[in-house]
């Protein structure tokens, strides 16, 4: 018996009660195209509609009878390997989803592709519409000649109902039209011309030299070409002032050849050259100890426990300089897409071009172009946030997760994995170290560091998981913190958000030209809106949850889903008046514009940063200018340093410690410290206020002195 060539796909079609690897059969046409990893077009279901799938493995089988056929290859070449084939099986087994979907989540969004059947009339029209053997094929007939005798099957389906397709797969079987698969990228690749020498640099210099005076353009074309060797169109034409006429007369001449090239969009980096890394006494301990478990080879795990301002930073380059010297790759980590400007422009000034980013603000096309600098091996290094962690290194060597407590590593969305734990598997998989980092691990890693219970990792005998960093780099002191007490400043008449020991700091530091930060976990302007009268709260249709007001465009806003309904003048149930309770940013900003008329305050919230790269805009503008107020979220509580910030107030800090969550007190602990240590980084020294009703809290006194070893024991 013959032995047919047999695809193993994971199709998109399939739910997650019939998901599993489905065979199909090669074509002859198609047998050199069809590898692991690539994309495909196949037929599945009784409709045999049209679906993506990825090709799991390729084989022999001598089963033919009863298996359909791959239509169409969608991929040049791999998009995923072996390796990353290996983690979509395992996240669809540890986090229940199809495995489309897992495979799906490894690929930047540039790179999918949009499916679409195209249905089209074979006959005339006056044909077509008495064509119909009954009224399913007569309404699907019409649809198609209203939409001028050409449409998807999608739209047919919203027209006609669900049995659509089926009906349209018989008009096709009996020519009445025809069905066209189009596979359509959601981001197509950027293209410009590869200008080249056709002939030697001395016959083409030749040419060009006796007509120098007449046609000067295609003298300072070929002698830049001379130099160069080859570039693209673009560069040639800027470098030159040449026009693309020049270079068609230039090729028309044989001179030179235009070639097409795909240009990576890469965002450009901001940095100058980084300066040489120096280590404490301190840092240097946890680097060599860092550096001998990575030398004992195999998979493992550690955490670099450091207080703010203790130069975590530093270690990650010096251990990342070691790694790219022994021909590794290495993946650094970070929670917000905030901390990645300041964050790059370090890397950009120690590694150049070899660094590569990705996180959710870069355009669609920006984003998959790092994706193919960081597989081909272009970029050695990734800084990114949560989905970083399916960049396809080369040779991994090191992947850091720094603020590895950070609940912004766990995704909201199908499959909902955590980046740690993904990270530690592909640690296990590529026999590498994955080191964790903050001033305030999470309670699961640093029990783990300390009994050396890593899950994925089997470590007998290597019982030093855990290296910390006590002191702040260069000698600086940690901010001195004051708590104050909330109901002291009501028993005084002071109703507002801002404590009157906190505005008399904050208007030292602006006489003094000093900046402040000031962290709020809330947006919108007040937190609840309720009916004086009947008491009756609005809340969210979908979720259940009191919706937020927001004075900026005087709406009710979910800040779970996003609806939102304009603020009613009265109350929908009884007419009475509305109250509004608690505070968010926009009304903090009010506020401090009234206490401190003409200062300038900047705001960094959900709100304000929308659009890409506005966090960057809003963080360079207040380095720049030394705007002298920051207030946002936990958006600048992480990883920003300031030298010239000398004031931290937390605004509201019962607003953390009092919610549904068991991990209140220990993320209210961990935002609290991360916060108070952005002040005093540079040598000024530091201030910080935190405003409680409960200053008698642990969490509270803990926090105030960035005692994390007393947090952990108790």
């Amino acid at each position: 018996m013959e032995l047919a060539s047999v695809a193993r796909v994971a199709v998109s079609a399939a739910t997650y009660a019939i998901d599993k690897p489905y065979d199909y059969l090669i074509p002859e046409k198609l047998a050199g195209k069809v590898h692991p990893g690539v994309r495909v077009a196949v037929p599945f279901g009784k409709g045999n509609r049209t679906s993506e799938g990825f090709v799991l493995t390729v084989g022999q089988d001598g089963k033919r009878e009863g298996l359909k056929a791959v239509t169409e290859v969608l991929d040049d070449e791999s998009v995923l390997g072996p390796q990353q084939i290996k983690l979509a099986l395992w996240l669809r087994e540890r986090y229940f989803c199809t495995l489309y979907t897992a495979v799906k989540v490894l690929l930047p969004a540039g790179l999918w592709y949009r499916l679409r059947e195209i249905c089209t009339l074979s006959v005339d029209r006056e044909t077509a519409l008495v064509s119909g053997a009954n009224d399913r094929e007569s309404r699907v007939l019409e649809a198609l000649c209203a939409h001028g005798g050409s449409t998807e099957l999608e739209t047919l389906r919203l027209a006609c109902g669900s049995g659509a397709a089926g009906v349209a797969r018989e008009l096709q079987r009996r020519g009445l039209l025809t069905i066209e698969s189009s596979a359509d990228r959601k981001v197509s690749d950027k293209r410009a011309s590869q200008v080249s020498l056709a002939v030697g640099a001395e016959e083409a210099m030749a040419a060009v030299e006796l007509k120098k005076r007449g046609a000067p353009m295609r003298y300072e074309v070929i002698k830049l070409l001379c130099t160069m060797g080859s570039a693209l169109s673009t560069d040639v034409c800027y470098f030159t002032g040449a026009t693309a006429r020049t270079l068609k007369s230039l090729e028309k001449s044989g001179l030179i050849t235009l070639a097409p090239a795909e240009v990576l969009r890469v965002p450009k980096p901001e940095a100058a050259d980084g300066a040489p890394i120096v280590l404490s006494e301190e840092q240097q301990a946890a680097y060599d100890g860092v550096v001998e478990r990575m030398d004992q080879g195999g998979a493992s795990c550690a955490l670099l426990y450091g207080v703010t301002g203790s130069g975590k930073t530093q270690v990650y380059l010096k251990l990342i300089h070691a790694l790219l010297e022994r021909g590794k790759t290495a993946l650094v980590m970070v929670p917000e897409i905030a901390l990645t400007p300041q964050l790059m422009r370090i890397f950009n000034s120690h590694f150049g071009r070899e660094v590569a980013i990705l996180h959710s603000s870069l355009s669609a096309g920006e984003r998959c172009d790092e994706w193919k600098r960081a597989r081909a091996g272009e970029a050695r290094v990734v800084v990114g946030t949560r989905s970083a962690v399916f960049a396809p290194l080369p040779s991994l060597g090191l992947i850091i997760l720094d603020e590895e407590q950070e609940p912004s590593y766990k995704s909201e969305q199908n499959p909902r994995y955590h980046a740690r734990e993904v990270a530690k598997f592909l640690c296990a998989q590529h026999k590498t170290l994955l080191l964790l980092g903050s001033a305030t691990p999470c309670l699961e890693s640093r029990y783990a560091a300390e009994t050396g219970k890593y899950s994925f990792f089997s470590l007998p005998g290597r019982d030093n998981h855990l290296f910390s960093l006590r002191q702040r780099y260069n000698e600086q002191v940690l901010p001195r913190v004051a708590v104050v007490d909330m109901k002291d400043e009501l028993r005084r008449g002071n109703g507002g958000t801002i404590s009157a020991p906190l505005a008399a700091m904050l208007e030292e530091a602006i006489d003094r030209g000093e900046q402040a930060i000031l962290f709020l976990n809330r947006r919108g302007s007040s937190r609840m809106v309720s009916c004086g009268e009947c008491g009756l709260t609005p809340t969210c249709p979908r979720c259940s949850v009191h919706l937020t007001y927001h004075s900026a465009n005087r709406r009710l806003m979910c800040h779970y889903c996003g609806w939102s309904q304009p603020l009613p003048d009265q109350c929908p149930s009884c007419g009475g008046l509305l109250d509004f309770f608690g505070a968010g940013t926009q009304k903090v900003e009010e506020e401090l514009r009234t206490l401190f008329p003409g200062t300038a305050v900047l705001r960094m919230d959900a709100d304000t940063v929308s659009a890409v790269h506005s966090h960057e805009s809003i963080l360079e503008k207040f380095c720049r200018e030394r705007i002298p107020i920051l207030l946002g979220t936990q958006m600048v509580a992480k990883g920003l340093d300031f030298e010239n910030v000398t004031l931290v107030g937390a605004v509201s800090a019962d607003q953390l410690l009092y919610t549904g969550d068991v991990h209140a007190a220990e993320r209210a602990f961990s935002l609290l410290t991360q916060v108070v240590g952005r002040a005093g980084r540079g040598k000024k020294a530091g201030r910080a206020v935190i405003q409680t009703f409960t200053p008698d809290n642990d969490v509270i006194r803990f926090s105030a002195s960035q005692d994390y070893d007393s947090f952990y024991r108790q």
